[in-house]
Parts: structure tokens; sequence; C-alpha cells
């Protein structure tokens, strides 16, 4: 094992050390200067899964790029993950089969990571870090950004108010998505989030916009066969050339899932606030992103959180969402539909308690209604949209009946309770009002919930079946809405 680095200072030096100068020589000052005109150290001292330990270098900065040279001369990319004065701790994105302690080389960049983009990666396949997975050469970039993004000044930020249509009633319906919003779906283990993930995908719009409209896709931890389903949904219903994908398969290094959400919302930071594109971004596991994090914390002997999460989750699962929103320099936005997949179906856990914190509101997927063949199986009372509210209204989509969701919600709520209650003491013996709440609920589940994979309904069509079926109930029983809507909407068949 290599006790300490060895410095070389031009690249085709062969000799561990220079013959003129010895690395245990130079001053601190001058070392630092060499190796800002691009040295790099040869020899490491410990590997330990996708991290790299180094010592005596000069002081590096956090997340600053690194370039990993094999024995065979081939390169890897990584990142700082943690430095001191005794030890730099350097984390691959490739892996770190074949390498060696006293053959590796290292070259510290001086700059963080950075991804090429243009607007010629729409229509295109790339892996988490950004290569080309599709057979084509890499598109030309316009810029080169840093995929750790920039602090948003809020005070620069514009609220969220415009609505964007997914074509699913129960999300446009019940918990309207607004541009610039971060709306994550809470899912389980085999419940249909892929699907509904490539359906809003396929459907999702801007209504009278006269921006461009596009979606970047970021799987974590995915198997070939999903990877393959999303590229052939989005190729058959001819919705590719707007969609950029960024793949980090099941069978990749985990340590690339970390980086695959960064290049995926840099490429979506230059599209919106640069190209003025309303952008669509969604991510889809995080829960297999959380795991790799706390694979990298376990490794590094930190001190863990609960469930063995680190403590530094919160901060960084922040890091990803808050890189949404509109600003007011720019006609674009960016909005967020992460999805992750709760363990064990409990919401408590760390990964989506702490996402809600963060983001305004969920859609949380129900096991029980799956079971029962209704696609989305979306659960109606612990989903929500915080800034629904502002979307609706005059002047908005949904003018003339704001209160129509309000109204669904408390009736559906309703409809669970008598559920319950019909549990224990029997459907015959509950009142003629109840009856009806079973009745409206029945309907409200068939075909407002429930809708084809492939079907894609209007705002308006979504609002005509919330009206059907609440004329399932009687008009005394609306209390959340006004006289007004009750009397343009409710008579109407």
């Amino acid at each position: 094992m290599a006790n300490e680095a060895t410095i070389l200072y031009d690249s085709d030096v062969k000799s561990a050390a220079p013959e003129t100068e010895s690395a245990a020589s130079l001053s601190r000052f001058s070392l630092i200067e060499k190796l800002k005109s691009g040295k790099e150290y040869i020899g490491i001292d410990k590997i330990d899964g996708p991290l790299l330990f180094i010592k005596n270098t000069h002081h590096v900065g956090y997340r600053e790029l690194v370039e990993c040279v094999d024995p065979s001369g081939a390169v890897r990319l990584g990142i700082v993950l943690d430095t001191s004065s005794g030890v730099v701790v350097v984390q691959l994105f490739e892996g770190t089969a074949s390498l060696t302690l006293p053959n590796t080389r290292l070259r510290f960049k001086g700059e963080a990571h950075k991804l090429g983009v243009s607007e010629n990666m729409l229509g295109r396949v790339f892996n988490g870090l950004g290569h080309p997975l599709d057979g084509g050469p890499a598109p030309r970039a316009e810029k080169y950004l840093n995929v750790n993004g920039q602090a948003i000044n809020p005070t620069a930020r514009e609220y969220p108010r415009d609505f964007i249509q997914t074509g699913i009633s129960v999300i446009d319906g019940m918990n309207t998505l607004i541009r610039g919003q971060k709306l994550p779906i809470f899912s389980g283990n085999g419940l249909p989030h892929n699907e509904l993930a490539a359906q809003i995908t396929r459907q999702a719009k801007i209504r009278g916009a006269e921006s461009e409209f596009a979606v970047i896709f970021a799987a974590m931890g995915v198997k070939h066969d999903v990877a393959n389903y999303f590229i052939r949904s989005f190729e058959e219903s001819g919705v590719s050339s707007k969609v950029a994908l960024f793949l980090s398969l099941a069978d990749d290094p985990s340590i690339e899932r970390l980086i695959t959400p960064r290049s995926a919302l840099t490429l979506a930071e230059f599209l919106a606030f640069e190209k003025n594109m309303h952008v669509l971004v969604i991510l889809t596991d995080m829960a297999n992103y959380c795991e790799s994090l706390r694979e990298i914390s376990t490794i590094r002997g930190e001190i863990p959180s609960r469930k063995g999460y680190p403590g530094y989750l919160y901060s960084d699962l922040a890091e990803l969402y808050e890189r949404s929103g509109m600003l007011k320099s720019s006609k674009g936005s960016i909005t967020q539909l992460p999805i992750l997949t709760m363990p064990n179906d409990d919401i408590s856990h760390p990964i989506p308690d702490l996402t809600g914190y963060i983001t305004e509101g969920q859609i949380v997927f129900e096991r029980e209604m799956n079971s029962r063949g209704i696609y989305p199986p979306v659960a109606g009372l612990p989903s929500l949209s915080r800034l629904m509210k502002d979307g609706i209204g005059k002047g908005m989509t949904r003018e003339d009946h704001p209160h129509l969701a309000s109204q669904l919600f408390a009736a559906y709520s309703y409809v669970k309770d008598v559920r319950n209650l019909a549990s224990v003491i029997g459907e015959e013996e509950l009142t003629p009002l109840d009856t009806q709440y079973l009745e409206f609920g029945k309907v409200f589940e068939e075909k407002f919930i429930t809708q084809g994979i492939n079907e894609e309904r209007s705002i308006e069509e979504t609002l005509a079946l919330g009206w059907e079926a609440l004329r399932f109930l009687p008009v005394e029983e609306l209390s959340r809405l006004t006289e007004e809507e009750i009397d343009t909407y409710y008579g109407l068949e």
C-alpha cells in the first residue's frame, strides 16, 4: 500500500518522481503552483467500494472534478466527496474495478463537474453522466454548466400559478399540477408508477402557452425492461422528440445514481431559463437515489440517522427539489414530478416524510385501490396539491366552478366513513343517505378516477365527470358549492 501520493509534474513523465526535485522537498506554495498547471498524482492509499483515499495532496475543493486514470490508460470521472488536511476522499462514478493502489493516477481539475448542454439533447437518451446511450454522437454543446446548479435568490422567483394539464382526471381535477411546482408521487413496489410516469410524459401540456414544452426524464436504478418500456412508449406515441432521457440502470454503478438527477436538472435549467421553455422533470425512483446516498454514507463511516440514512438526507433532497420554479427574468419554468416507492408502503419512512416537508403536496398511491383494478390508484384523501388553490379561479382554469374539487374531497371523505361503518353493521343497516353516498363513491372511482392507460382527458371532460358523480347526492349535501355553481351545473345532463 502506498503511504503517500507521488506528484507527477508533466503528463508524459514516466518516473515516479522528477530527478531534480523530490515531492518531499517542495514547499506547500510551490507544490500548489505546480498543480495548478495541470499536474496529477500517482498512487493512492486505499480503495473502499466506489471511494478512493489519497493522502498528502494540495488543497482541493469539495465536489471538485477528478479524472482517474487506471493502469490501462482509461479515464474515469469522479468528484471530491470529502477533503481535509490529512486525506482526500474521491468518489468514482464508474466503479473501481481493475484499479491498483500504486499505479492509479488522479488529476484534480480545479472545477466542478460540468455538463455540456444543448437544445439538441431533446429526443436523445443519455446515461447518468450525460454520455449518449442511443448510439449517436454527443450533441454539440452550446454551454457547459455546473451540474450542482446555482442558488436562486428567493426574491427572483415568480410565484407558481399556471396550470399544467396531464390528461389524468384525478390529478387535474383534485391535485392540480401547477407550473413551477414540485409535486411528488408516493408509490410502492408493484404499483403502476412507471405507467403513470410514462402517461404523464406523453400527455402533459401547457394550454394556450406561447413557449415550447419539454420533458426531462431521469430514471435511477431501473431495470433494463423498465428502461426499454419508457423508450418504446415515447417513440410509439410520437413525443420522443420533446423528451430527453437520463438512464442509470440497475447494473450500472450505484454511485452514478447520485449524479443522474443533477445532470437532468442542469439541462432543465438551461432549457427553462435560457431557452424560455416550460420543462417538466420526472425523477424516478428517488428511493434508489436515497439508497445510494446511504451506501456512500456507510462506507465513509458517518454516524447514521433515521433507519441508517445520513443526517444530511433532508438537505441533499432539498438541493434537488428546490431546483424548480419560475424566475421573474425568464418566461420558462421547471416543474418537478419526483416518484418514490415507499418501503413497506410506509408514508412515515424518512424518504417520503422528508420529501413531504420540502415539496408542495404529494400524490399517494393506494394498494387496495390497485387490487380492485382502479388505475391510477391515487388515494383521494392523503393526496393534495398545496398550490392548487392558486391555479384555479377567476382569470384561470375552472373560473366558473372553483369549489368543485373541495366538494368532491368532502363527499369522498364521507364515503370512506360509510364504508367503514358498513363493514361493521352491514350495508342493509345503513340509512338511505348513506346508501346514496356509497353509490356516489362507486361512480366516482369507476368513472372519475379510473381511466385508460392511453386515455387523455381535457380539463373540461374531467370537470364534467366530477359533476356527473355529484348528481348521485341530494343537492342539500353540496354544502361547499355556491348557489350559482349548483344552479348552473348540478341539473345538467
